[in-house]
């Protein structure tokens, strides 16, 4: 059993340190033995939120070695923000007292590619796929608007994109940034390689976010 991170860099460590062991073929499997389940069954007390991609490719509790009861994840197709998502996510920090948010892209994004397919040759999605890439169309325009083109800088944009609005629709999760309760961190996983980018970060000191300390 592991204990939980006390402060946002702490959590933003655990889940660094977790990915690494991944990418090295290494994986502790915390938490993930018969005593932990019986230990959750009452409650469950993770130590962040996770908004990520729904891709089949992005399990995050196996990319940043986690186990039962350490992540209170919400997905959706190109992690867009919808109130149901934005009610979760407060849910999970007010409530649970998650100490850190997390919004994970990726690379390959079909939501991502949808939108720039969408911008630059007019092909409309259908049913209600449209309303996800009509939420990622704003990401992709944002980012032609800088001249930025690759498939990395869309990701990067799109994660941008999605943290500033979180923290702009969401008065109290921006007001427990502001607090130093709660800290927020875009991550651009890599399919192939298995790591977890860091793209932007909020509440959390930059030398804590850049130097990955293990705990």
């Amino acid at each position: 059993m592991t204990s939980a991170p006390v402060s946002p860099a702490d959590a933003l460590d655990v889940l660094l340190a977790g990915n690494r062991r991944f990418v090295a073929g290494a994986p502790r499997h915390p938490n993930q033995d018969a005593a932990r389940r019986a230990e959750l069954a009452p409650a469950q007390k993770p130590f962040a939120v996770l908004l990520g991609c729904s891709d089949s490719r992005l399990a995050a509790e196996i990319i940043f070695d986690q186990g039962l009861g350490d992540l209170f994840v919400v997905r959706t197709a190109g992690h867009v923000l919808g109130p149901e998502v934005l009610g979760s996510i407060e849910y999970g920090t007010s409530v649970l007292d998650c100490r850190l948010v997390v919004v994970l892209g990726h690379d390959s994004c079909g939501a991502v590619a949808a939108a720039r397919a969408a911008v630059e040759d007019g092909l409309p999605a259908a049913g209600y796929v449209r309303d996800v890439v009509e939420r990622v169309t704003p990401s992709v325009l944002a980012a032609r608007a800088a001249g930025l083109t690759s498939d990395s800088d869309l990701i990067d944009s799109h994660l941008l994109h999605t943290v500033d609005l979180l923290l702009d629709r969401s008065r109290v999760l921006a007001d427990q940034v502001a607090a130093a309760h709660t800290g927020v961190v875009g991550l651009a996983y890599q399919l192939a390689e298995g790591n977890a980018r860091l793209v932007t970060v909020h509440g959390i000191p930059t030398a804590s976010a850049s130097t990955g300390r293990t705990r």
